[in-house]
């Protein structure tokens, strides 16, 4: 992993970033130097912050039966399809096609962010999320993530909280 640099600040102004201005919700905002030889954009994102694993958030497109979902799951974890579908009433699911989840979210693959998505999809949080005062999710680039409760991420994205990980 290349050498990252650890900013906190402001950071850009994201369709992320706006959907939380304008919905009124508290956030920090948490850029860094991204390596983009890096594809493990978690990993990266918790390490050049300096946080655990556990409390940096993935946001992952999935097809299901029953339509396109969302699943936010810890960098620490594995995302598991099967109860996933169920917590969206679907039979099955599979990851997303990396061009389906870049139009659909309106952001690129490693900065989808669960805010501020072009087309609003039925969004799921694991229930880990729960254990934190606050996590992190991807703010709408590589290299920026927000901090935010895991509350207020449930109220904005009407996100339903279910157990989705595998470890």
């Amino acid at each position: 992993m290349g050498k990252t640099a650890k900013t906190s600040g402001p950071g850009p102004t994201t369709a992320a970033t706006v959907a939380l201005t304008r919905a009124g919700i508290s956030f920090t905002a948490h850029a860094y130097r991204h390596d983009d030889a890096v594809t493990e954009f978690g990993d990266e994102a918790a390490q050049a912050l300096g946080i655990e694993a556990k409390r940096v958030f993935k946001t992952l497109m999935v097809e299901t039966d029953a339509g396109l979902a969302i699943g936010i799951v810890s960098v620490a974890d594995m995302l598991d399809l099967k109860a996933l579908a169920s917590a969206v009433g679907a039979k099955r699911a599979s990851m997303a096609d990396k061009a389906v989840a870049e139009r659909k979210s309106g952001y690129v693959v490693g900065g989808i962010s669960p805010f501020g998505q072009k087309t609003r999809l039925a969004t799921v949080l694991d229930d880990r999320a729960a254990g934190f005062a606050t996590i992190y999710v991807s703010g709408g680039r590589r290299g920026f993530d927000i901090e935010v409760t895991p509350g207020d991420l449930v109220a904005l994205t009407g996100a339903v909280v279910a157990p989705i990980r595998r470890s």
